[in-house]
């Protein structure tokens, strides 16, 4: 009976100690689990604290202290808006934005917007940044020119969240279009500059098809200038020649040809010109 009161005391020891344990482990410790940083509210001592926590397992007092887990990852965000450009057009804009919190400064993020802070800041202040900006530009610029002011945007926008303690990974213009009837407009300028293109080349090729027909001409003047010359110089044997060459050539092409057969007839030959039925 003493050993076996002994060995229940001990057992009693360990459970509850086990038990303390547990107590400890589920309210005197949390996790910050990993793209998360965590503050502490001690109730005390101050309200919020600076610290930040780093991606473990951390110590806390139940009731004196709090902790406050928040996403430190990078968030997209989409935000529409219309406004107009600088020549009185309506644009259409959609601007992706990716931000985060700035982890030193957590601790004020929260006290000044609490853990929504993107939902409280980006909208408004994105709005106001877009119309800005493009109320510096003129519509077609806006085409032209989207990289700069995409970079301006993101500049700007930059300088503006810089005091609420968020910072920007990219900013990038997603959409952007303007009302039906300049972009109609837009679209026959397009058209008329194709067309233009299309006239301006006919004509240089008419210009180059005229001056070639002009040197052909004045090779052939040239040309029959000398044979003139050389008849009136030496007679007509150059003629005779010509001629010579020109028929042999056309009774070497007409002896090729399978239509053509020779016929001796009078010790002359005929040509017979036999069609193919």
């Amino acid at each position: 009976q003493p050993i076996m009161a002994q060995l229940l005391n001990t057992l009693r020891v360990a459970g509850l100690g086990a038990g303390l344990a547990g107590f400890v482990g589920y309210n005197c410790l949390f996790n910050v689990d990993p793209g998360r940083r965590a503050i502490k509210f001690k109730r005390f001592q101050g309200g919020i604290q600076p610290q930040v926590y780093d991606e473990r397992t951390h110590p806390f007092i139940p009731f004196f202290e709090t902790p406050i887990i928040m996403d430190v990852r990078t968030r997209p965000r989409s935000v529409k808006t219309q406004t107009a450009s600088k020549d009185l057009q309506n644009v259409n804009l959609t601007l992706r934005v990716l931000s985060k919190p700035d982890i030193q400064h957590l601790a004020e993020i929260y006290q000044r917007l609490g853990p929504d802070y993107d939902e409280r800041v980006l909208p408004s202040m994105v709005n106001e940044v877009l119309k800005g900006t493009v109320a510096q530009y003129n519509a077609d610029q806006l085409l032209t020119q989207r990289d700069k002011v995409s970079l301006e945007i993101r500049q700007n926008l930059k300088d503006r969240l810089d005091s609420f303690n968020i910072l920007l990974d990219d900013v990038s213009i997603t959409h952007l279009n303007f009302s039906k009837d300049f972009s109609r407009a837009i679209e026959d300028k397009q058209v008329a500059s194709q067309q233009a293109e299309r006239a301006k080349f006919i004509v240089m090729k008419a210009e180059q098809e005229r001056r070639a027909s002009v040197v052909q001409a004045e090779g052939d003047a040239e040309a029959a200038d000398l044979v003139a010359k050389a008849i009136h110089k030496f007679g007509p044997g150059l003629v005779m020649m010509k001629k010579i060459e020109t028929a042999k050539d056309v009774s070497e092409t007409l002896a090729r040809s399978r239509n053509i057969t020779y016929l001796p007839s009078n010790k002359q030959g005929v040509l017979l010109n036999l069609k193919q039925q």
